[in-house]
């Protein structure tokens, strides 16, 4: 059997009818990342050990009848989540040892769940970037096209998911890092509501605005897992108290009757001519289920940006002052008094694209700036948010490009310290108004610069906060009438 192809739902019926032990099933995953691990350097670190033990541990668990859903099944976690015995790095040389006492939240609760670590993924360095070139281990590589990037800051996780490596693998998004890099490598990535999911244990970028989701071959797998890591935590103050549906089994629903807003600030100047055909094609077929479509327009989008790049540098000048060298992390060996063992470590340890977010943070919170520029950014945020809890009054659903473009080559974003605002600024909207959201693939295109090479092209699903079950609900009707989701990589 080709697991790599399965649904979750199909590994499930696989493991509790005996057809495969989940020891079978985890050694035939880390044969596939050790296999192409060389091309996509999607892994940093893999936990072959640990996974074997879990595996075993989950067939005994089969063999009682005790099993949940995730049971045996192996995953990956984006390398920002804390995970017991394991280290874990954000990407980072300041963070290249440091293995953490403890889990995530999420991790726990997947590990309370019976799933199977099988390593942790590449990443922009602390999530700081949208194609995982800045990483200190290296650019991760779009299974797609070798010659591009994944997208980012979850590059690692969606290049991982979509060359067949891992069923499912943990994300997070603070401005688009699920869904552009779901988009790009063409599978489905969802964003939860900000406080549906437990940031706790998570290595934090910017606190307003972080959520950790999943990313996975469909919108039931992704609903799958998402009534595994959602829930309220009391170790996160941010964590709601809304109950966890059993959404993967409440998926079917009539299209019809459904408000469906299309907002044309998403269709932006310079969107690729094959990016604006597919997802428009895409929201016709939906049409054909019965929903209304309706055009409506989101001003306060163009603002997006410039907000986010004022807000998340704040929040992570002020995240990142915790490494200290002294606690955990990298210490120099060059130091010779105390100022210097901070300087000098925190120097060699962060890469250039943090210094620069720490840099511009801490003149945006300095004395006599902060009012100009953090408060008056926060204001307009507000703006924003206030844009989306009326439009939620007048349509149920919002459809519109995940990306202005497929897949860049790689070193594209070097030379550009702004490409991160750019890639993203069809994502940002949603993450700073805290929204639920799904990104789905939506066909193939031709990118700009000429390449005669097929790209995944990705669709955004944009609910209300807390419409998760909603979201899950129209990337599955979608996805029942087509097959883009299907569709794989060649050679993978």
């Amino acid at each position: 059997m080709d697991f790599h192809l399965a649904t979750i739902k199909e590994l499930r019926q696989g493991l509790d009818s005996k057809r495969f032990s989940s020891a079978e099933l985890t050694k035939y995953y880390l044969d596939r990342i050790k296999k192409f691990n060389k091309d996509l350097n999607a892994f940093i670190t893999l936990t072959e050990d640990l996974a074997l033990e879990q595996a075993r541990a989950a067939d005994k668990r089969i063999a009682a009848g005790s099993q949940e859903m995730l049971t045996g099944i192996p995953y990956a976690a984006k390398d920002l989540f804390c995970t017991r015995g394991v280290r874990t790095t954000a990407a980072s040389k300041i963070l290249e040892n440091f293995v953490p006492p403890y889990d995530s939240t999420v991790v726990a609760r997947l590990r309370a769940a019976g799933a199977v670590l099988v390593g942790k993924t590449n990443l922009d360095q602390f999530a700081h970037g949208s194609s995982t070139e800045t990483s200190y281990y290296g650019p991760v590589h779009n299974p797609w096209d070798l010659e591009r990037n994944p997208g980012g800051s979850s590059g690692g996780s969606a290049a991982a998911v979509s060359a067949g490596l891992v069923p499912f693998a943990l994300a997070t998004e603070t401005g688009g890092s699920i869904r552009q890099p779901a988009s790009l490598c063409g599978i489905s990535g969802w964003k939860p509501t900000y406080g549906r999911v437990s940031r706790y244990g998570v290595i934090a970028m910017s606190s307003s605005m972080d959520t950790m989701g999943t990313v996975a071959r469909s919108a039931e797998d992704l609903a799958i897992t998402a009534e595994a890591i959602s829930g309220f935590d009391p170790k996160d103050g941010t964590s709601g108290k809304l109950p966890v549906k059993a959404w993967s089994k409440n998926l079917t629903r009539s299209m019809k009757g459904l408000r469906i807003g299309v907002p044309q600030e998403y269709f932006v100047p310079g969107i690729e001519k094959d990016v604006k055909e597919k997802v428009s094609m895409a929201i016709e077929e939906i049409r054909k289920l019965g929903p209304k479509i309706i055009e409506v327009s989101l001003p306060m989008t163009s603002y997006g940006s410039m907000v986010y790049a004022i807000v998340t540098p704040s929040e992570i000048s002020s995240n990142l002052s915790r490494y200290d060298s002294i606690r955990f992390g990298h210490t120099t060996d060059k130091a010779n008094d105390l100022y210097e063992l901070y300087a000098k470590s925190r120097a060699e340890g962060f890469g250039d694209e943090a210094k620069r977010r720490i840099m511009t943070g801490a003149y945006a919170l300095s004395a006599g700036y902060r009012d100009a520029y953090y408060t008056k950014a926060q204001k307009v945020r507000r703006l924003l948010v206030n844009e989306f809890h009326e439009m939620f009054k007048k349509v149920d659903i919002l459809l519109c490009p995940s990306t202005p473009n497929v897949a860049l080559k790689i070193g594209k974003a070097a030379d550009d310290p702004l490409f991160g605002y750019i890639a993203d600024q069809l994502n940002i909207p949603a993450s700073l108004a805290g929204l639920a959201a799904m990104g789905v693939p939506c066909g193939l295109g031709k990118p700009d610069d000429g390449a005669a090479v097929s790209l995944p092209i990705g669709m955004q699903i944009l609910g209300p906060q807390w419409g998760e079950e909603l979201v899950f609900q129209v990337g599955y009707a979608y996805q029942q009438i087509t097959d883009w989701h299907k569709q794989k990589p060649v050679g993978f």
